[in-house]
Protein backbone atom coordinates (compact mmCIF):
# COMPACT_ATOMS: atom_id res chain seq x y z
CA UNK A 1 0.00 0.00 0.00
CA UNK A 2 1.59 3.49 -1.11
CA UNK A 3 2.02 5.59 1.51
CA UNK A 4 1.43 8.97 2.14
CA UNK A 5 -1.93 9.35 0.02
CA UNK A 6 -4.55 12.13 1.32
CA UNK A 7 -8.30 10.90 0.40
CA UNK A 8 -10.81 12.98 0.86
CA UNK A 9 -14.37 11.04 2.02
CA UNK A 10 -17.60 12.45 1.03
CA UNK A 11 -20.04 10.29 2.60
CA UNK A 12 -22.65 10.67 5.52
CA UNK A 13 -20.87 9.49 8.43
CA UNK A 14 -21.54 8.77 12.35
CA UNK A 15 -23.72 9.52 14.28
CA UNK A 16 -25.84 8.14 14.01
CA UNK A 17 -24.63 4.61 12.69
CA UNK A 18 -26.22 4.01 9.18
CA UNK A 19 -25.50 2.23 5.94
CA UNK A 20 -22.24 2.93 4.79
CA UNK A 21 -20.99 5.79 7.09
CA UNK A 22 -20.02 2.74 9.19
CA UNK A 23 -17.97 1.39 6.68
CA UNK A 24 -15.69 4.67 6.29
CA UNK A 25 -15.72 4.75 9.80
CA UNK A 26 -13.54 1.73 9.45
CA UNK A 27 -11.62 3.04 5.92
CA UNK A 28 -11.05 5.78 7.68
CA UNK A 29 -9.06 4.42 10.65
CA UNK A 30 -7.37 1.66 8.70
CA UNK A 31 -6.14 4.59 5.98
CA UNK A 32 -4.98 6.69 8.87
CA UNK A 33 -3.36 3.88 10.63
CA UNK A 34 -0.99 3.23 7.69
CA UNK A 35 0.14 6.27 7.02
CA UNK A 36 -2.50 8.42 4.87
CA UNK A 37 -4.24 11.19 5.44
CA UNK A 38 -7.91 10.49 5.66
CA UNK A 39 -10.78 13.29 6.24
CA UNK A 40 -14.41 12.95 5.97
CA UNK A 41 -16.67 15.74 4.82
CA UNK A 42 -19.42 14.88 6.48
CA UNK A 43 -23.06 14.75 4.43
CA UNK A 44 -25.17 13.02 6.79
CA UNK A 45 -27.46 13.80 9.54
CA UNK A 46 -24.81 14.91 12.10
CA UNK A 47 -23.28 17.07 9.20
CA UNK A 48 -23.33 20.08 11.30
CA UNK A 49 -22.60 18.97 14.95
CA UNK A 50 -18.53 20.00 15.48
CA UNK A 51 -16.55 16.37 15.53
CA UNK A 52 -13.13 16.26 15.54
CA UNK A 53 -13.68 12.61 13.51
CA UNK A 54 -15.01 14.87 10.56
CA UNK A 55 -15.56 18.09 8.33
CA UNK A 56 -19.01 19.59 9.33
CA UNK A 57 -21.60 20.60 6.24
CA UNK A 58 -22.98 23.44 7.38
CA UNK A 59 -24.67 24.87 3.56
CA UNK A 60 -24.44 23.76 0.01
CA UNK A 61 -21.81 26.35 -0.35
CA UNK A 62 -20.35 25.58 2.64
CA UNK A 63 -19.74 21.90 1.03
CA UNK A 64 -18.46 23.50 -2.59
CA UNK A 65 -16.08 25.59 -0.62
CA UNK A 66 -14.47 22.78 1.42
CA UNK A 67 -14.05 20.00 -1.63
CA UNK A 68 -12.39 22.93 -3.45
CA UNK A 69 -10.26 23.81 -0.32
CA UNK A 70 -9.52 19.99 0.17
CA UNK A 71 -9.20 19.55 -3.90
CA UNK A 72 -6.98 22.30 -3.94
CA UNK A 73 -4.46 20.72 -0.96
CA UNK A 74 -4.06 17.67 -3.05
CA UNK A 75 -7.10 15.66 -1.26
CA UNK A 76 -8.44 12.96 -4.10
CA UNK A 77 -12.59 12.66 -3.56
CA UNK A 78 -13.80 9.31 -2.52
CA UNK A 79 -17.69 10.23 -3.00
CA UNK A 80 -20.29 8.14 -1.88
CA UNK A 81 -24.08 8.14 -3.55
CA UNK A 82 -26.69 5.86 -3.88
CA UNK A 83 -29.66 5.70 -6.51
CA UNK A 84 -32.09 7.39 -4.17
CA UNK A 85 -31.58 11.09 -4.28
CA UNK A 86 -31.48 13.85 -6.65
CA UNK A 87 -29.83 15.84 -4.36
CA UNK A 88 -27.92 13.09 -3.40
CA UNK A 89 -26.55 13.08 -7.23
CA UNK A 90 -26.04 16.78 -7.96
CA UNK A 91 -23.84 16.99 -4.53
CA UNK A 92 -21.54 13.84 -5.82
CA UNK A 93 -21.44 15.44 -9.65
CA UNK A 94 -20.24 18.22 -7.89
CA UNK A 95 -17.58 17.08 -5.77
CA UNK A 96 -16.27 14.68 -8.74
CA UNK A 97 -15.90 18.20 -11.11
CA UNK A 98 -14.14 20.23 -8.78
CA UNK A 99 -11.59 17.28 -8.18
CA UNK A 100 -11.25 17.49 -11.83
CA UNK A 101 -10.60 20.76 -12.33
CA UNK A 102 -8.43 20.66 -9.28
CA UNK A 103 -6.07 17.62 -11.64
CA UNK A 104 -7.82 14.84 -9.53
CA UNK A 105 -10.02 11.41 -11.18
CA UNK A 106 -11.60 11.19 -8.01
CA UNK A 107 -13.22 7.32 -6.64
CA UNK A 108 -16.82 6.83 -6.41
CA UNK A 109 -18.72 3.91 -4.17
CA UNK A 110 -21.90 3.46 -5.42
CA UNK A 111 -24.01 1.85 -2.77
CA UNK A 112 -27.29 -0.47 -1.96
CA UNK A 113 -28.74 -2.81 -3.88
CA UNK A 114 -29.58 -3.60 -7.75
CA UNK A 115 -32.91 -1.80 -7.38
CA UNK A 116 -33.33 1.67 -5.91
CA UNK A 117 -35.74 4.79 -6.51
CA UNK A 118 -33.70 6.05 -9.60
CA UNK A 119 -31.81 2.77 -10.75
CA UNK A 120 -30.96 0.89 -13.05
CA UNK A 121 -31.19 3.14 -15.97
CA UNK A 122 -34.73 1.40 -16.88
CA UNK A 123 -36.13 3.15 -13.26
CA UNK A 124 -35.47 6.67 -14.50
CA UNK A 125 -34.72 6.88 -18.15
CA UNK A 126 -34.39 10.72 -18.03
CA UNK A 127 -31.48 10.59 -15.62
CA UNK A 128 -29.60 8.25 -17.24
CA UNK A 129 -27.09 11.32 -18.77
CA UNK A 130 -26.88 11.94 -15.11
CA UNK A 131 -25.93 8.30 -14.08
CA UNK A 132 -23.70 8.05 -17.22
CA UNK A 133 -21.39 11.44 -16.19
CA UNK A 134 -21.33 10.30 -12.71
CA UNK A 135 -20.04 7.13 -13.86
CA UNK A 136 -17.79 8.21 -16.55
CA UNK A 137 -15.67 10.93 -14.68
CA UNK A 138 -14.38 8.63 -11.50
CA UNK A 139 -10.58 6.76 -12.08
CA UNK A 140 -12.79 3.86 -10.84
CA UNK A 141 -15.85 3.04 -9.13
CA UNK A 142 -16.70 0.42 -5.99
CA UNK A 143 -19.96 -1.48 -5.75
CA UNK A 144 -21.49 -3.97 -3.89
CA UNK A 145 -22.20 -7.05 -6.13
CA UNK A 146 -21.43 -8.72 -9.09
CA UNK A 147 -25.38 -7.79 -9.98
CA UNK A 148 -25.07 -3.89 -9.13
CA UNK A 149 -21.49 -3.78 -11.21
CA UNK A 150 -23.51 -5.81 -14.14
CA UNK A 151 -26.21 -2.73 -13.65
CA UNK A 152 -23.59 0.05 -13.51
CA UNK A 153 -22.31 -1.47 -17.25
CA UNK A 154 -25.54 -0.47 -18.69
CA UNK A 155 -25.20 2.76 -18.44
CA UNK A 156 -21.81 2.40 -21.09
CA UNK A 157 -19.33 1.82 -18.29
CA UNK A 158 -16.59 -0.10 -19.37
CA UNK A 159 -16.88 -3.20 -16.75
CA UNK A 160 -12.92 -3.31 -16.33
CA UNK A 161 -13.45 -0.24 -14.04
CA UNK A 162 -15.67 -1.19 -11.71
CA UNK A 163 -15.06 -3.09 -8.70
CA UNK A 164 -17.05 -5.65 -6.85
CA UNK A 165 -16.29 -5.07 -2.88
CA UNK A 166 -18.70 -6.36 -0.80
CA UNK A 167 -19.17 -3.75 1.95
CA UNK A 168 -19.32 -6.50 4.97
CA UNK A 169 -16.13 -7.37 6.36
CA UNK A 170 -14.71 -8.70 9.70
CA UNK A 171 -14.38 -5.60 11.36
CA UNK A 172 -18.14 -5.65 11.69
CA UNK A 173 -18.11 -8.17 14.13
CA UNK A 174 -15.32 -7.23 16.46
CA UNK A 175 -17.64 -5.55 19.31
CA UNK A 176 -18.05 -5.69 23.37
CA UNK A 177 -21.58 -6.82 24.98
CA UNK A 178 -22.16 -3.46 26.55
CA UNK A 179 -25.51 -2.34 28.24
CA UNK A 180 -28.01 -0.76 26.13
CA UNK A 181 -29.30 1.91 28.92
CA UNK A 182 -32.14 1.54 31.41
CA UNK A 183 -34.94 1.75 29.37
CA UNK A 184 -34.04 -0.92 26.57
CA UNK A 185 -32.85 -2.82 29.48
CA UNK A 186 -35.95 -3.25 31.34
CA UNK A 187 -38.16 -3.46 27.56
CA UNK A 188 -35.80 -6.77 26.72
CA UNK A 189 -36.67 -8.13 30.58
CA UNK A 190 -40.35 -7.16 29.88
CA UNK A 191 -40.26 -9.34 26.59
CA UNK A 192 -38.43 -12.45 26.08
CA UNK A 193 -39.17 -12.18 22.43
CA UNK A 194 -37.63 -9.27 20.99
CA UNK A 195 -38.15 -8.15 17.25
CA UNK A 196 -35.04 -6.04 16.59
CA UNK A 197 -35.05 -3.68 13.62
CA UNK A 198 -32.79 -0.71 12.26
CA UNK A 199 -35.42 1.58 10.42
CA UNK A 200 -35.78 4.83 8.92
CA UNK A 201 -39.10 6.30 9.23
CA UNK A 202 -39.26 6.84 5.67
CA UNK A 203 -41.53 5.64 3.05
CA UNK A 204 -38.44 3.56 1.95
CA UNK A 205 -38.44 1.27 5.09
CA UNK A 206 -42.39 0.28 5.11
CA UNK A 207 -42.54 1.63 8.83
CA UNK A 208 -46.15 0.99 8.31
CA UNK A 209 -46.23 -2.48 6.98
CA UNK A 210 -43.91 -3.49 10.40
CA UNK A 211 -46.43 -2.05 12.42
CA UNK A 212 -49.33 -3.52 10.76
CA UNK A 213 -47.52 -6.76 10.95
CA UNK A 214 -46.03 -6.70 14.83
CA UNK A 215 -49.82 -5.51 15.66
CA UNK A 216 -50.68 -9.24 14.45
CA UNK A 217 -47.94 -10.87 16.27
CA UNK A 218 -48.59 -8.92 19.43
CA UNK A 219 -52.13 -10.34 19.51
CA UNK A 220 -50.72 -14.06 19.42
CA UNK A 221 -47.95 -13.79 21.57
CA UNK A 222 -47.94 -11.88 24.46
CA UNK A 223 -44.30 -12.61 24.96
CA UNK A 224 -43.20 -10.59 22.17
CA UNK A 225 -41.87 -6.52 22.13
CA UNK A 226 -40.48 -4.61 19.40
CA UNK A 227 -37.35 -2.73 19.21
CA UNK A 228 -36.78 -0.43 16.71
CA UNK A 229 -33.20 1.96 16.27
CA UNK A 230 -31.69 4.22 13.64
CA UNK A 231 -34.30 7.31 14.02
CA UNK A 232 -31.75 9.76 14.66
CA UNK A 233 -32.31 12.21 11.47
CA UNK A 234 -34.50 10.19 9.91
CA UNK A 235 -38.27 10.96 10.81
CA UNK A 236 -39.53 12.10 8.05
CA UNK A 237 -42.90 14.25 9.08
CA UNK A 238 -45.93 12.55 7.72
CA UNK A 239 -44.35 9.35 7.75
CA UNK A 240 -43.90 10.15 11.75
CA UNK A 241 -46.88 11.13 12.50
CA UNK A 242 -48.28 7.96 10.52
CA UNK A 243 -46.30 5.84 12.78
CA UNK A 244 -47.47 7.43 15.97
CA UNK A 245 -50.82 7.25 15.05
CA UNK A 246 -50.83 3.32 13.68
CA UNK A 247 -48.84 2.48 17.44
CA UNK A 248 -52.05 3.70 19.27
CA UNK A 249 -54.33 2.57 16.91
CA UNK A 250 -53.05 -0.82 17.20
CA UNK A 251 -52.59 -0.42 20.93
CA UNK A 252 -48.95 -1.07 20.80
CA UNK A 253 -47.34 1.73 22.61
CA UNK A 254 -46.07 -0.64 25.68
CA UNK A 255 -44.72 -3.39 22.91
CA UNK A 256 -42.92 -0.94 20.83
CA UNK A 257 -39.50 0.82 22.54
CA UNK A 258 -37.67 3.20 19.72
CA UNK A 259 -33.86 4.44 20.22
CA UNK A 260 -32.62 7.18 17.96
CA UNK A 261 -29.37 5.22 17.60
CA UNK A 262 -26.95 2.95 19.21
CA UNK A 263 -23.38 2.88 18.77
CA UNK A 264 -21.49 -0.10 17.13
CA UNK A 265 -21.07 -1.98 20.37
CA UNK A 266 -24.77 -1.63 21.22
CA UNK A 267 -25.88 -2.67 17.73
CA UNK A 268 -24.30 -6.15 18.36
CA UNK A 269 -25.29 -6.38 21.64
CA UNK A 270 -28.65 -5.74 20.73
CA UNK A 271 -28.26 -7.97 17.44
CA UNK A 272 -26.80 -11.15 19.87
CA UNK A 273 -29.83 -10.42 22.16
CA UNK A 274 -32.79 -10.27 19.93
CA UNK A 275 -34.80 -13.22 19.44
CA UNK A 276 -34.64 -12.21 16.11
CA UNK A 277 -33.43 -9.02 13.40
CA UNK A 278 -36.45 -7.57 11.05
CA UNK A 279 -35.05 -5.75 7.92
CA UNK A 280 -37.39 -4.01 5.56
CA UNK A 281 -36.19 -2.08 3.11
CA UNK A 282 -35.93 -4.14 -0.21
CA UNK A 283 -33.09 -1.16 -1.97
CA UNK A 284 -30.61 -2.10 0.05
CA UNK A 285 -28.86 -4.68 -0.94
CA UNK A 286 -27.40 -7.82 0.76
CA UNK A 287 -27.17 -5.15 4.49
CA UNK A 288 -24.27 -5.18 6.36
CA UNK A 289 -26.82 -5.58 9.54
CA UNK A 290 -28.15 -8.92 7.76
CA UNK A 291 -24.98 -10.52 7.64
CA UNK A 292 -23.98 -8.98 11.06
CA UNK A 293 -27.31 -10.88 12.43
CA UNK A 294 -26.34 -13.90 10.75
CA UNK A 295 -22.64 -14.14 11.87
CA UNK A 296 -23.99 -14.59 15.69
CA UNK A 297 -26.62 -17.10 14.78
CA UNK A 298 -29.58 -14.27 15.17
CA UNK A 299 -32.48 -15.61 12.62
CA UNK A 300 -33.17 -12.58 9.72
CA UNK A 301 -36.43 -12.06 8.70
CA UNK A 302 -35.93 -9.79 5.37
CA UNK A 303 -38.18 -8.08 2.65
CA UNK A 304 -37.21 -10.15 -0.47
CA UNK A 305 -34.96 -8.30 -2.80
CA UNK A 306 -33.47 -10.70 -4.66
CA UNK A 307 -29.48 -10.38 -2.44
CA UNK A 308 -31.07 -11.97 0.55
CA UNK A 309 -28.05 -14.33 1.71
CA UNK A 310 -28.79 -17.72 2.19
CA UNK A 311 -30.41 -18.63 5.83
CA UNK A 312 -32.60 -15.39 5.60
CA UNK A 313 -36.94 -15.99 5.71
CA UNK A 314 -37.89 -13.61 3.27
CA UNK A 315 -41.80 -11.80 2.71
CA UNK A 316 -43.39 -9.17 -0.44
CA UNK A 317 -41.88 -6.02 1.15
CA UNK A 318 -45.19 -4.51 1.44
CA UNK A 319 -47.20 -7.58 2.53
CA UNK A 320 -47.66 -7.13 6.20
CA UNK A 321 -49.52 -10.29 6.13
CA UNK A 322 -46.42 -12.16 5.11
CA UNK A 323 -44.30 -10.42 7.44
CA UNK A 324 -46.69 -11.54 10.38
CA UNK A 325 -46.46 -14.85 9.14
CA UNK A 326 -42.90 -15.24 9.08
CA UNK A 327 -42.44 -13.74 12.06
CA UNK A 328 -44.47 -15.77 13.93
CA UNK A 329 -43.03 -18.64 11.88
CA UNK A 330 -39.37 -18.04 13.00
CA UNK A 331 -40.58 -17.34 16.96
CA UNK A 332 -42.40 -20.82 16.49
CA UNK A 333 -39.40 -22.63 15.44
CA UNK A 334 -36.16 -20.79 16.27
CA UNK A 335 -33.92 -23.14 16.99
CA UNK A 336 -34.46 -25.42 14.03
CA UNK A 337 -33.86 -21.94 11.97
CA UNK A 338 -30.82 -21.06 14.07
CA UNK A 339 -29.52 -24.89 13.31
CA UNK A 340 -30.07 -23.84 9.43
CA UNK A 341 -27.83 -20.75 9.34
CA UNK A 342 -25.07 -21.20 7.49
CA UNK A 343 -21.59 -19.73 8.35
CA UNK A 344 -21.15 -16.84 6.49
CA UNK A 345 -17.90 -16.17 4.70
CA UNK A 346 -16.32 -13.03 6.61
CA UNK A 347 -13.40 -11.58 4.55
CA UNK A 348 -11.18 -8.64 5.30
CA UNK A 349 -13.08 -7.13 2.20
CA UNK A 350 -11.22 -3.19 3.81
CA UNK A 351 -7.82 -4.19 3.32
CA UNK A 352 -9.20 -4.79 -0.40
CA UNK A 353 -10.93 -1.29 -0.52
CA UNK A 354 -8.15 0.78 0.85
CA UNK A 355 -5.45 -0.99 -1.26
CA UNK A 356 -7.56 -0.40 -4.84
CA UNK A 357 -8.03 3.21 -3.87
CA UNK A 358 -3.92 3.41 -2.54
CA UNK A 359 -2.82 1.67 -5.16
CA UNK A 360 -4.47 3.73 -8.21
CA UNK A 361 -3.60 7.33 -6.38
CA UNK A 362 -0.20 6.77 -8.44
CA UNK A 363 -1.30 5.57 -11.66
Amino acid sequence: MNAGCKILEITSYPPPRAGWGVRVQFLKQHLEAHGHRCVVLNTGPSRKIPSTEYETVMSAGDYLRKVWRYSRDGFVCHVHVNGKSPQGLALALAAEGINVVCGHRCFLTFHAGEEQVFFPRSRAPMLVPVFWMLFTIPKAIICNSAAVKSRIAEYGVPPGKISSIPAFSRQYLQFDPVSLGDPVERFLCRFPAVLFSYMHIQAGFHPDVLLDAFAVVARRRPDAGLLICGLMGHKDGPAWEDFQHRCEAHGLDDRVCTVDDFDHDQFLTALRRASMYVRTPPADGVASSVLEALALATPVVAAENGSRPAGVVTYPATDATALAEAVLRVLENRDAVVSAIPAPVIADTLVEEANLLTRQMDQ
